[in-house]
This record gives structure tokens, sequence and C-alpha cells, in this order.
């Protein structure tokens, strides 16, 4: 029996998008095709679509009963998480072949990496991207010859921005598959402490890109548990990729063989003539209510908080920070992986991983097992372990009997009996606040703001030690119509040094933190931004200010902020193409609504 606080919030939302989501679910059957979707093509539009096909595709192609998958890829070999995307359209090709199947590549989307830009002008782009992402996958299914696609994606905004333009083409079966992360480096402490070491000038700018190098060193995806890896958690959980299937490393015959299982089971999907399981299906409500209890339940990235409402609002589904404050009322955290712990990715999966968290929360009534994925009816499927049989995949009861308890826990013993987030409202405004890895002695602070308009103003007082104090720094303009709402996780190590020293710190900003937000107190993603006049900007030097993690309280004491003018703030989209999207930031919604100018 599913947990009545579940059942309630799932029960909101359902009654607030009855409308939205009955309406695209009629547009979702509107496009949906029994046949085969090119048989409806003139000969001269067909001919262009496979002029460059082997001829034994072009005689495959040539009739209408053949599926063709739409391949849209994300990879570019600089970024190490994509990089193992280079050899999938051919592995894909050849896997559909082996299934009387045509694969064809419709579409490269842009793939950009906050961990490149962090602290610079590129920056300024990255939220902005997840949208042009869903814009440029549609200009490339937009040709109408696909019967079902593959998705090729992994990171920040990569995956949400590929899941809205999967659910606008609901109606194609779909999978994703995963390139999965890089081989353990150095442990996250250590990496920490290097980090916490350059900035108070004990080691070598060259130390630390030895350092980082060693961390970051191999195609994959980091691992720390960030937003690419609560991206790949999303997926799974919500069953639009395979069972086990997220967190295996690349060139490993496993990795392969889960492609390969992953491509064999959407065509299956595509030759089911029905309706399920497409994308329009397998994300309802129940299971938007599920990524939203995997986010909790792990401890997963902040960002997931604007890219879940995003993608929900694509299905036609309406869900806000309340939803997620209700539920994280009642999830208990049962992970812990950096930056939550000191395990990694790669531990978390060994420990027994995703499989392992879905079936103690599906046991305790934490997760709707009532849902649709690529592999049918039932999450339930995901509780099993995946092994190789020969070259193939095949699933096999797991034994969770045994556990690394400093990793996974079951909900029975979890390592905190909420979730890892918590929304923050007040006189300043709401946010949410990322207290996973905040230890629970730092969850109250009050104490008197320090205001800076740029990070880098924040180290640069830190650097001249006039920050040795108990302050919350205050960040405004950060949001997304001011300047795309950049992450600011070049503050993380400044204020760890100084809550290690001692002092009381804490962080105020409509902007956002990386996916591996630290140990410090904060509120992010406060609304209404400072650039549409939220109190965030009227907030001075030596106000004082209560933050309270726990309650979710957040507010400038004894002064009355709606007396006092707004700054003004000159706004900067200027250099490295900034300027190209001036106007697309003068459209995009609030953090709350999904940061978004398409939904």
């Amino acid at each position: 029996m599913i947990h009545p606080t579940i059942e309630k919030v799932y029960e909101s939302i359902a009654k607030r998008s009855q409308s939205s989501r009955a309406n695209y679910l009629k547009e979702m059957k509107q496009y949906f095709n029994s046949g085969i979707n090119r048989a409806s093509m003139s000969c001269g539009n067909l001919a262009h679509s496979f002029a460059a096909c082997s001829m034994q595709d072009k005689l495959k192609l040539k009739d209408d009963i053949t599926p063709n998958i739409g391949i849209i890829s994300a990879y570019n070999d600089m970024l190490s998480a994509h990089k193992p995307y280079e050899d999938y359209p051919e592995m894909i090709r050849k896997w559909s072949n082996k299934y009387d199947c045509v694969a064809q590549f419709a579409a490269g989307v842009p793939a950009m990496c906050d961990g490149v830009t962090q602290g610079q002008k590129g920056m300024e782009l990255s939220l902005y991207s997840r949208d042009v992402i869903a814009m440029s996958a549609a200009v490339g299914l937009s040709h109408n010859v696909f019967d079902g696609v593959v998705y090729l994606g992994i990171c920040d905004k990569i995956v949400p921005g590929l899941m809205m333009a999967a659910l606008k083409f609901g109606y194609l079966p779909s999978i994703f598959l995963p390139g999965g992360p890089m081989a353990s480096g150095i442990s996250n402490d250590e990496k920490a402490k290097i980090r916490q070491d350059f900035a108070e000038n004990k080691i070598t700018r060259a130390e630390l890109l030895e350092g980082e190098s060693d961390a970051y060193h191999s195609p994959g995806t980091c691992t720390f548990y960030g937003t690419a890896n609560s991206n790949q958690m999303l997926m799974e959980i919500m069953g639009m990729q395979l069972p086990g299937s997220s967190f295996v490393n690349p060139g490993t015959k496993m990795r392969d063989a889960m492609n390969h299982a992953g491509i064999k089971t959407l065509i299956s999907n595509i030759r089911s003539q029905s309706i399920f399981p497409t994308p329009c299906e397998i994300i309802n409500e129940k299971s938007i209510v599920n990524g939203i209890i995997g986010l909790l339940a792990t401890g997963g990235s902040t960002n997931l908080t604007i890219h879940l409402i995003a993608i929900a609002k694509a299905a036609g589904i309406i869900i806000n920070w309340e939803d997620f404050s209700e539920l994280s009322k009642v999830i208990p955290l049962i992970t812990r992986v950096y930056p939550n712990g000191s395990a990694d990715i790669n531990h978390f999966h060994a420990a027994g991983g995703l499989s392992f968290v879905i079936e103690s929360l599906l046991e305790n009534g934490l997760l709707y097992d009532s849902v649709q994925t690529v592999l049918g009816q039932g999450l339930h499927h995901y509780t099993k372990e995946a092994k190789m049989v020969g070259d193939l995949i095949d699933y096999k009861k797991a034994d969770h009997s045994i556990y690394n308890d400093k990793i996974v826990r079951k909900c029975e013993s979890p390592f905190a009996n909420t979730g890892g987030l918590s929304v923050i409202s007040g006189n300043i405004g709401r946010g949410v606040s990322k207290i996973s890895a905040v230890e629970q002695e730092h969850w109250i602070i009050e104490a008197p703001a320090v205001v800076f308009y740029e990070q880098e103003d924040l180290m640069e007082a830190f650097k001249r030690d006039a920050l040795n104090q108990d302050f919350i720094a205050v960040l405004p303009f950060q949001g997304p119509q001011q300047n795309g709402m950049p992450e600011l996780h070049k503050l993380t190590p400044i204020l760890s040094i100084l809550q290690r020293r001692g002092f009381k710190v804490g962080l105020i900003t409509d902007g956002r933190m990386s996916g591996a937000s630290g140990k410090i107190p904060s509120a992010i993603h406060i609304c209404p931004e400072a650039s549409q006049g939220g109190n965030i900007a009227k907030i001075k030097d030596g106000d004082r200010i209560h933050l309270n993690c726990q309650t979710g309280a957040l507010n400038v004491i004894d002064v009355d902020l709606s007396k006092r003018a707004l700054p003004k703030i000159e706004k900067q989209m200027k250099g490295l193409g900034t300027e190209l999207f001036d106007k697309i930031s003068q459209q995009i919604s609030s953090s709350e609504e999904g940061a978004s100018f398409l939904v």
C-alpha cells in the first residue's frame, strides 16, 4: 500500500494537471500511427531520406514494413561523459540490422559541460542550452521518417533537454542509452582537500591541475553524485532506460551488452503495434512522483528541482516545489554518495545501486509500482540485477540481504528520516536547499549579510582575509532572466574553509549551485529573482538573516524590505555568443516554473 502522503501529492498533481494532461495525451494519440511513419511520404521525400544509406538499408526503407530508428546524440569528443557515444551509432546500426531494422543518425545536439565553464562567461549559456537541446532534437525528428528513437545523452542539461523532446514526440517508442561513469580516480575527499589547499595558497596551480586530472581522467561521467548521475537515476527510476544500466562503465563487455539489450527492447516495443510503452504513457503523474522520490531518497542534485518541473510540463503535468517539500517529509535518505558521503557512484553501483534503492522503497510503500517502463508494466522489474549470459543480458533476482551500510541502507534504518532537499521561504522569497550533505548542527544559522554581485568579489574578499567572521553570503542578480542562472560552485571550497575555521557561514542566491553542492547551509534558486523585483535584491550588508533548513524559514529580521528601492544592476549578455540569447532571457520562466522558454 502506498504511503498516504505520496498518494495525496499524486492526487494533487493529477487534479491540477487534469486539463493540460488530457490535452497532451489527445495530441499524442492524434500522431500515433500503428503502421510505418514513412509510408505516408511521397517518393521524392522518401528518396531524399535514404539517399546516403547502404544498398541493404535502402531496400528495407523502400518497403512499408521495416522500422526505422532515429538516433539523437549529444556526442562530442571534448567532454568525457559524451566521448563514449562516438562509436554508438555504428553499434546501433549493427544491432538494428540484426533484428531486421534500420537505424539512421537523425541529429546531434549541443552538449556543454558545467565543469569546463564553471566560473566562466560560458556558464551563462548552460541553463539555456537545455531548451536549445530540446529544439535541436525536434529538428532532427521533424523529418518524420522514424518509428522509434534512441537518445544518447548523460550530463546536466542534456538529459532534461532530450526528455523534453522525447515527450513532444511521445508517440514514438524511445529509449535512453547511458554512457556510464569513468572508473574511480582519486577519492572525492582527496579532491576536495586539493581544492581547499589551493584556495588557501598551500599548493600551486600545477599541483591543483594534477589533482584535478587524477580525478577526471578518462571517458565517462564524473564519479560524484552530481547532476549527470542524478539524471541517470531519474531515467532509470522513471522507466526510460533499462534496469541496472545507469552506472556501468564505458568500454566494458557489460556496457556493450546493456546497449545491445536496449536496442533489442526498443525494437520489440516498436513492433508491439501498441501505444504502450511510449514516452507519453511512461511519463505520467505517478512516474513523475517516483522521480521526485528517487531524487530525495538518494540526495540528488538541486538542479533537478528545476529540470523535473520542465520535463513534467512537457508531458502536460504541473508540479511545484511544494510537491518536493511534502514528499521530503516522508521519504528517508537511504544513500551516501559524494558529496553526501565518501563513496563515489561506482561504489554505490557495486553496493546494490538503484535496484537496492528501488526495492527498499517499493517494500515500504514509498514508490509506485503501477507504472509503465520500457520493459512494460511495473517498476518491480527494476529491482532485479543484470547478469551476463554469453554476450547478452539476463535479469536475475538480486540478493540485497548483504550490503554496505555506509553507502546504502534500507528504509527502516536510513541515514536520515527525511529527504535530502528542503523548500525554503520567507520575506526574501522561495528557494530550495540541499541538506543531505550538510551536518545537522549547521542547518540553522542567523548572521549578518555580506552582499556580493559576482562570485569573483567573494573570492577576492576571502583572499584579503575580509571574511573571517560569521556571515551569510548573499548573491543576487544570478537568476535565469538576469544572466542564465550560472552555477556558483567556485564558492564551495571557500565557504567550506571558513566553516571549518569555526565561523557560521551560509549562502543565499537566486542562482544555482553545482549538482555537487557542498556542506554549507544554503537557500538557492530564490524566486522572485532580483532582476524581477525580488526582495533578495534589497538586502544590504549587515542585515541580519535567519535561515532554518529544518523548518524552511528564510527571513531578514527587523527590516521591511518592501520599503527599500531596488538597486540598478546592468544586465550584460555580451561575449562568447551570449548576445544571441538576450531575447530568450527575457522570455524564460522562473526557477520554480522550470526556467524554460519552451514549456
